[in-house]
């Protein structure tokens, strides 16, 4: 995960308070959203000062990029466990890895959504930093599924001969907008369209 540089004045930052501020800013921001979470709350949750949090970041925008690093790798490493494991077929992998976000998901209420999602659709035009960050999380996160399906072109298991790096961008894609609908219908309803869709049309 990258690092910022922070304010130099002040104190010494104390070991594990940047790390409570990102785990306590990860779940407040994902459940409120970007704008709607104030410094204010998220150092009262984390029970530090406000002073406090000038030592680790800058600003909220930084903070911002740091939370959209940490997600991205937390998401990123459960997103390689199932993809990497070379004892299920291609394909088996890709379904097991969504049938488990679906599970995930269904279990939140539908709330939520994935974190990416939503701040490349609320900060993404007024963020030259966090649309940064974006881009290069959501480009590891499609080639992750790229690597996966040139794998499966490449045993005969997905006959479309589509750029395996048009496919894998076009699964991330559409898994994210899947989330956005599900979010305002409140039902599974756009997961379960997005799986139709791409193991019984696309990847095939």
């Amino acid at each position: 995960m990258k690092s910022l540089a922070v304010n130099p004045r002040g104190p010494k930052p104390k070991p594990g308070v940047r790390e409570h501020l990102i785990q306590i800013g990860l779940e407040i921001v994902h459940a409120e959203g970007y704008s709607a979470s104030g410094i204010q709350s998220i150092v009262e949750a984390a029970e530090i000062p406000k002073g406090s949090f000038y030592n680790h970041f800058a600003s909220k925008e930084a903070f911002g990029a740091e939370l959209t690093d940490a997600y991205s790798d937390c998401g990123l490493r459960k997103l390689r466990d199932f993809l990497c494991d070379v004892n299920v077929s291609p394909i088996k992998r890709l379904e097991a890895y969504f049938d488990d976000r679906i599970e995930a998901v269904r279990g939140k209420k539908y709330m939520r959504g994935c974190l990416l999602g939503n701040l490349s659709a609320e900060v993404a035009d007024h963020s030259t930093l966090i649309r940064g960050r974006l881009v290069e999380h959501l480009g590891e996160w499609s080639r992750s599924f790229e690597d996966c399906i040139a794998e499966a072109q490449k045993q005969g298991a997905i006959q479309n001969r589509l750029p395996a790096r048009v496919l894998g961008r076009f699964v991330l894609n559409s898994w994210e907008g899947a989330l956005l609908r599900m979010r305002v219908e409140q039902s599974d309803t756009p997961l379960r369209e997005f799986k139709k869709v791409i193991f019984g049309s696309l990847l095939v």
